[in-house]
């Protein structure tokens, strides 16, 4: 084996297909027309924040790993909240910014971050992306971060010498679900009897609902859908969201059939849209935006038609975004999700790893106070086929042991 790596500054430095080689099963946010949309339509680049520096690992010249990776000039869009970091560095006199995220840009989905050939020996691998990563520290960068990765890579990324980093989200899993009924009698009677009523309640006002896939997806769907995106950020944030209509206009144009757009009509005219992406990995819900307010609107369009395409797909998940605990009791269970984070400077890597470890019991206990109020009925819960929970503070207790030494 020769290998070598390099960052490259565009996702098109490396063709779409030697990309594809590693993306295999990824799923739909780490493909290359994903990220290259990005990256053409000016939402990712230095104005943004985000300035592109992906790792790509080589065999004498074939490209046989890959890391999605970003100069990050602040903390936005991240999903990962290191603010108070930023503001430790500031206070000593140093600076966060720049530093070196790899992450899927506005979008906290977990999935894999290291791309692999298939032939590959992944634990040489990570070795070796672990030591192209940390010669980052040689060019002014303050650290290195790796946003929502899967949390089976927690052992190699503490190895490389990262902290690990807990949170919680909430994810629908599919149990051989036939039909949208029997995810109904799986819920308690309360609960069931609340969804139907918010259905009744919708028809009752008028509201109807579709849902387009494909080339079903026709031009004036698209605009507003953007529209509702627009709203949505205006009202939140008063600007018109990360994404633009060139973004969403290429992503309809080229992976259409990845897509699933829901819109809501009250009185045949359009109110509401949500667009979620799929693929054999599972549903992932993304953006959602109102004209108008509705009571169930959001939770119909958002969650429950997901959960009835996801059923009718034999989708395995439905990760429906990140936050929110009112989606526990729409059947929404909670998982955790990881990242892990290199401090270059020494004593900021301490400080972090002692802020983490206080950290991390807090999530453990959100993440069982979420496990209890599940709305699943008794004889549906012994059923769930949930794995042991894992014990996420183990890594940090070893790195507090190691530091304190």
């Amino acid at each position: 084996m020769a290998f070598h790596f390099s960052f490259i500054s565009k996702i098109s430095d490396i063709s779409s297909a030697q990309w594809q080689a590693l993306a295999q099963n990824a799923g739909p946010f780490l493909q290359h027309g994903f990220l290259s949309l990005l990256e053409s339509t000016e939402c990712v680049g230095e104005a943004t924040g985000w300035q592109p520096m992906h790792l790509i690992i080589y065999d004498d010249n074939v490209p046989i790993a890959a890391m999605p990776g970003y100069i990050k000039y602040d903390s936005y869009g991240e999903y990962v909240f290191d603010h108070s970091w930023a503001n430790a560095y500031h206070q000593y006199g140093y600076s966060y910014y720049p530093k070196w995220i790899s992450a899927i840009p506005f979008t906290p989905v977990t999935g894999p971050r290291l791309l692999l050939a298939d032939h590959v020996k992944e634990d040489v691998v990570r070795t070796y992306a672990a030591q192209a990563i940390d010669t980052l520290a040689q060019q002014n960068i303050s650290s290195a971060h790796i946003l929502f990765p899967p949390l089976k890579c927690a052992g190699a990324a503490v190895t490389a010498g990262y902290l690990k980093r807990v949170n919680v989200q909430f994810q629908w899993h599919n149990y051989d679900y036939q039909h949208f009924d029997d995810f109904l009698a799986a819920l308690t009677s309360r609960k069931r009897k609340a969804l139907r009523k918010s259905r009744q309640q919708l028809s009752a006002a008028n509201v109807t609902i579709k849902r387009y896939t494909g080339a079903d997806i026709s031009a004036p769907e698209q605009d507003f859908f953007y529209l509702c995106y627009q709203q949505t950020y205006l009202k939140r944030s008063g600007h018109n969201g990360y994404l633009s209509e060139g973004f969403f206009k290429g992503l309809f144009a080229t992976m259409a059939e990845n897509m699933l757009l829901v819109v809501a009509y009250q009185d045949e005219n359009p109110v509401a849209s949500a667009l979620f992406l799929y693929d054999a990995t599972g549903l992932y819900g993304r953006y959602w935006g109102s004209l108008v307010e509705i009571d169930g609107l959001h939770f119909e369009c958002c969650y429950f038609q997901g959960i009835e395409f996801a059923i009718e797909k034999k989708q395995p998940l439905f990760n429906p975004g990140t936050q929110g605990e009112h989606k526990i009791l729409r059947g929404f269970e909670p998982i955790y999700c990881v990242s892990f984070h290199k401090l270059f400077a020494p004593a900021f890597h301490h400080a972090v790893s002692n802020f983490l470890y206080q950290e991390t019991p807090a999530m453990v206990e959100y993440y069982h106070q979420a496990a209890e109020v599940l709305p699943f009925n008794n004889t549906f819960l012994p059923n769930l086929k949930t794995m042991k929970t894992p014990d996420v503070h183990m890594d940090n207790r070893e790195t507090k042991q190691r530091n304190d030494k």
